[in-house]
């Protein structure tokens, strides 16, 4: 069990109640703040009948199609009511995805000049794949985890709720993504190391350690974001909140936020596995001096760390691979490198990626510190 004490159990079960209570309470704030544009009304259809279908080429020779379809709409007022996409066009379509019969779709609707309704397919309905493949990720993290993997399972929950019911309203609400990312990313961290690790001394370590690291996170993307002028606009997400009702939001502050969202994870990592490892080294050899165990545990985080420096960078490689394969193709019309590293999209990623290593690197010293000086092997 996480707690043998019935005052630890009754100070969490507190602190759970004022965390649920408070993202509840906040809840509205999002929902009004998501209704103020009163744009097209998306519905959810199933595709009935393909009424027509016309293969395309693209300048490029790849192929495309394009359907017209028969619909039935699914909920809703007009629930049961039949309609019809028309996509056959002389346009070229970036992005055409195929339809069959019994497929499920939502759908967008307009009233064109006549004021009559027209209805396009937005996208497919992927709800059915997601649950799918979420039951087996939950089923393969009890399984292996057992307990303590059902605990994770509770901080991940927990966690998305503090970035949807307190981060994304607070910045919809007008509050500095800046100071709401490193309350929110401090409240995500308490969660997780609280709820898997319990109420030891190496857990207090661990969040006055991610604490510190997050503070040396927030330093740098500050000082980096400012230098480079990264004006938080280049994503194309961030692009289509401009204007959208009347909202009014600090995007440079946004991308600061999503700096310490996306090191939050790593940092548990390496935080955690550093204390526990100068725990480890204190139980099995209790006459190893605290410099002893800060030399073997900081040998253990080296090795860790390496590899934690190389998943960062391969992950954010490999959501910018079609960047990448932009600047490959480009280099013949006299695209160089420095042109395209200055690219803001490029640049955005290039401190992200150096910000959240640089971050990462310096919490293995700092908990290899705490742990080894600090810990003393049993709960406080």
């Amino acid at each position: 069990m996480i707690f043998k004490n019935n005052n630890k159990i009754k100070i969490f079960s507190l602190f759970g109640f004022l965390i649920f209570i408070t993202f509840f309470l906040l809840a509205p704030r999002l929902e009004a703040q998501n209704n103020t544009s009163a744009g097209a009304k998306m519905q959810k259809a199933k595709v009935i009948e393909i009424l027509a279908e016309l293969e395309k080429t693209r300048e490029d020779n790849s192929l495309f199609t394009q359907q017209n379809l028969k619909l039935e709409i699914l909920k809703g007022e007009n629930k049961g009511a039949q309609v019809y996409f028309y996509g056959i066009s002389d346009l070229e379509v970036f992005s055409s995805s195929y339809y069959q019969e019994g497929d499920r779709v939502f759908i967008d609707s307009y009233l064109d000049e006549n004021g009559e309704e027209t209805y396009y397919v937005v996208d497919a309905v992927r709800t059915k794949a997601l649950i799918i493949l979420a039951l087996i990720f939950v089923a393969i993290l009890i399984f292996v985890g057992r307990f303590k993997g059902l605990r994770a399972l509770i901080s991940l929950i927990l966690s998305f709720f503090v970035i949807v019911k307190f981060i994304l309203p607070q910045i919809l609400a007008g509050q500095d993504p800046f100071l709401v990312s490193l309350i929110g990313g401090l409240i995500i961290m308490t969660i997780i190391i609280y709820l898997t690790e319990g109420w030891h001394r190496k857990s207090h370590l661990a969040i006055l350690s991610v604490f510190i690291s997050l503070i040396s996170i927030l330093a740098l993307s500050l000082i980096f974001v400012g230098l480079a002028n990264l004006s938080g606009l280049a994503q194309e997400e961030a692009a289509f909140l401009v204007g959208v009702g009347d909202l009014q939001i600090n995007f440079r502050g946004l991308l600061l936020a999503g700096f310490i969202i996306g090191a939050i994870g790593v940092l548990d990592d390496i935080i955690v596995g550093q204390i526990e490892a100068t725990d480890s080294l204190r139980e099995a050899n209790h006459n190893l001096s605290k410099k002893n165990i800060f030399t073997l545990a900081y040998r253990v985080g080296n090795t860790h760390l390496g590899a934690i420096v190389n998943t960062l960078f391969l992950t954010y490689t490999g959501a910018a691979l079609p960047l990448l394969l932009l600047f490959i193709l480009n280099q013949s019309s006299g695209l160089s490198l420095e042109r395209f590293l200055s690219t803001e999209t490029v640049a955005t990623e290039v401190v992200r990626t150096l910000v959240g290593s640089i971050g990462v690197m310096l919490s293995m010293p700092i908990a290899t510190f705490f742990g080894a000086f600090y810990g003393k092997g049993k709960k406080s």
